[in-house]
């Protein structure tokens, strides 16, 4: 098991147990689990979550992920269609610079 992984599975069963998370407490649950870990592993992870609540990170994480999931289901004809508005507007830029008087050769 890497480093992160057991450093990762010892800061969740810390916050199930609405424990605070740090490095003290994160080394101890890994030796008492017979895992060898760099102290670095349990400072960075201890750094990282703190003043973070675990749980409700974890139970947003559905959340945030179906948005680009329905945008990734967009049918392939959609791609071609976004180009075109892209193009559609960069015509109408250039069209808006010239109405104004100021074309490129002016």
């Amino acid at each position: 098991m890497s480093a992160e992984l057991a450093t990762s599975y010892a800061a969740l069963i810390l916050a199930d147990d609405h424990v605070e998370i740090t490095s003290d407490k994160l080394q101890t649950l890994l030796k008492a689990a017979n895992v060898e870990v760099e102290s670095i592993w349990t400072s960075l992870f201890a750094k990282a979550l703190e003043g973070k609540d675990v749980a409700a990170m974890l139970s947003n994480v559905g959340a945030a992920g179906s948005a680009p999931a329905a945008g990734a289901a967009a049918p392939a004809g959609g791609a071609a269609a976004a180009e075109e508005k892209v193009e559609e507007k960069a015509e109408e830029k250039e069209e808006s610079d010239d109405d104004m008087g100021f074309g490129l050769f002016d």
